[in-house]
C-alpha cells in the first residue's frame, strides 16, 4: 500500500462554504441546543465554513428518514433561497439513509458533526501516526456511506467537505478496496501500538512517574504543559490543535522529577470511531500515575465539558486514576467574578486548583499538589492477583513497576503475591483476588 495523507472533507471554494446548522434536540445530557449549536458553529469556522443561520427542532428522537420532521424540512428548504446556504450541517451523526434523503430533498451537500470533526482532524494531523489514525476513522465512517457518496460525488470535480483526501480516487475504490485499506492501516497502527509499548517499558524502567494532561479541546492543556515545563509546544486558540501526544520533563518543588504528557482533547458527541482510531495514542493516559483534568473555567458549559471528559475517560478505563482538576484561564474571568464562587456555581470540584497557564497564576500551588499526589500514589501496597496465562503483559508490568514476591501456577492462571505502587491499582484491579493492605 502506498503512503497516503489523511484528507479533509471540506472544499475551500466559496460556492460550497455557506452552511446552515440544524440541531434536533432530543438528548438529555445537560447540553441545551443553543450551546451545542455554538460549538458546532465553532467547528464549522475551524473547517472554513461560513455559518449563515441555524434551525432547532425539539423531538423525542431524530426523524429516521430526514433527521428533522416533514414540516421542519419544508422550512429548511424555503431557507435555501433566502440564506443561500450550500451546505446543511447536522449536529448529530446521520445514518446513510438520512444523508441520502436529505440531499435528495434539499439538493445541497449534507454533512454531520462526525464528518466535520474528521475533517478538522485531517487538517491537524502532522505525524504519520496521526494521519493513519484519521484515515482509519474516515474510512470506517465512509464505508457504509460509499454508495451514497459515489452518486453524490460523481457531480464534483474534486472532493469537498467530508471528502478531503483521496478526492477523485475515492470514487474509484469499491467496498473491497476500502476494507483492504482499513485492514492495512490497522496493522500499521498495531505496529505503532507495540512501538509505544516498548517506549513506555523503557520509560517505566527509568522509574519516573507519568502525569497526563486530559481535558476538553481548547481548555489550555498545551499552554499549561509549556508553563509547567518550559517547553515550546505549539499552543493555539483552536479546536484540536494537539493530536499527537507530547511528553516533557517536569521538575517539582520537593526534588521529584516526572514526565508530563499532553494528549488529544475531547469534545461533546466525540465520534466513537475517533476514540477507537486514537486508542494507541490514548493508551498514554492508561500509563499515567496521575491525571491533570484541565477545565476552561470561562466556558459557560465548563461543567458539561468536564462531564464529557469523565465519560470518555470511563470508556477508556481511566476514570479511577488519581486526578487533580485544574481550572484554567482564571485571568479571563470578568473582574467582578470570584474564581472560587464561579467554580462552585458551575458545580466543579471544590478542591480544584485555580490557575492561569498564560500568566502563571496558581502554578506554584499546582506544582505542590502534583508533588503531594505523586508521593501518595507511589506508596506501595501488597496485593494478590490471579493473572490468566494469556496475559503475560500484566506480569511484565508488575515486574517493571513493583516487586513480585511469590508466584503459584494454577489451572486458571498464575496466582501472584506482589507489592506495587498504589497508582498501578487501576490497571490491575480486574485481577486482584484480595483487597490491598497499605504497606
Amino acid at each position: 500500500m502506498g503512503r497516503r495523507k489523511a484528507t479533509s472533507l471540506l472544499s475551500q471554494s466559496p460556492e460550497t462554504g455557506r452552511a446552515l446548522l440544524v440541531c434536533v434536540h432530543w438528548r438529555r445530557d445537560g447540553w441545551d441546543p443553543q450551546s451545542s449549536l455554538a460549538e458546532l458553529a465553532q467547528l464549522a469556522a475551524t473547517a472554513g465554513l461560513q455559518v449563515v443561520g441555524s434551525v432547532v427542532q425539539h423531538l423525542p428522537h431524530p426523524h429516521p428518514r430526514h433527521y428533522v420532521g416533514p414540516g421542519k424540512l419544508a422550512e429548511i428548504a424555503n431557507l435555501r433561497d433566502r440564506l443561500g446556504y450550500t451546505v446543511l450541517l447536522a449536529d448529530d451523526e446521520l445514518s446513510p439513509a438520512q444523508l441520502r434523503h436529505l440531499e435528495d430533498a434539499l439538493q445541497v451537500k449534507v454533512l454531520d458533526r462526525t464528518a466535520l470533526i474528521l475533517d478538522i482532524f485531517a487538517r491537524r494531523a502532522q505525524t504519520r501516526e496521526g494521519r493513519l489514525q484519521v484515515e482509519l476513522a474516515q474510512l470506517e465512517y465512509r464505508l457504509p456511506r460509499l454508495t451514497r457518496m459515489w452518486t453524490h460525488l460523481s457531480r464534483q470535480a474534486v472532493g469537498g467537505v467530508g471528502l478531503r483526501g483521496p478526492g477523485e480516487t475515492q470514487l474509484e475504490i469499491d467496498r473491497r478496496r476500502a476494507r483492504e485499506r482499513i485492514a492495512w492501516i490497522r496493522r500499521q497502527l498495531e505496529d505503532v501500538r507495540r512501538h509505544r509499548e516498548r517506549y513506555r517499558q523503557r520509560r517505566r524502567q527509568q522509574r519516573l512517574p507519568v502525569v497526563s494532561l486530559v481535558g476538553y479541546t481548547n481548555a489550555g492543556k498545551s499552554t499549561l504543559l509549556n508553563a509547567l515545563t518550559g517547553a515550546s509546544v505549539l499552543a493555539e486558540d483552536k479546536l484540536f490543535a494537539t493530536l499527537d501526544p507530547t511528553t516533557r520533563r517536569l521538575e517539582l518543588p520537593d526534588g521529584q522529577v516526572a514526565l508530563l504528557t499532553d494528549t488529544v482533547g475531547f469534545i461533546h458527541k466525540l465520534p466513537t470511531s475517533l476514540v477507537a482510531a486514537f486508542r494507541a495514542t490514548l493508551e498514554e493516559i492508561l500509563d499515567a500515575h496521575l491525571l491533570l483534568h484541565v477545565v476552561d473555567i470561562t466556558h459557560p458549559k465548563a461543567a458539561e465539558q468536564a462531564i464529557t471528559v469523565r465519560r470518555v475517560l470511563r470508556e477508556l478505563g481511566a476514570d479511577r486514576f488519581p486526578t487533580i482538576t485544574v481550572l484554567n484561564k482564571i485571568d479571563l474571568l470578568a473582574p467582578d467574578l470570584v474564581p472560587e464562587i464561579t467554580a462552585r456555581e458551575l458545580g466543579l470540584p471544590p478542591n480544584a486548583i485555580l490557575v492561569s497557564a498564560r500568566t502563571g497564576q496558581g502554578l506554584a500551588h499546582l506544582r505542590q499538589r502534583i508533588a503531594e499526589a505523586l508521593r501518595a500514589v507511589a506508596q506501595p501496597v501488597s496485593v494478590q492477583l490471579l493473572v490468566p496465562y494469556r496475559e503475560q503483559a500484566v506480569l511484565t508490568l508488575i515486574e517493571e513497576r513493583g516487586t513480585i514476591e511469590e508466584q503459584r501456577y494454577q489451572a486458571e492462571g498464575i496466582l501472584v503475591e506482589a507489592r506495587i505502587p498504589s497508582s498501578l491499582l487501576p490497571r490491575v484491579e480486574h485481577y486482584v483476588r484480595s483487597a490491598p493492605d497499605n504497606a
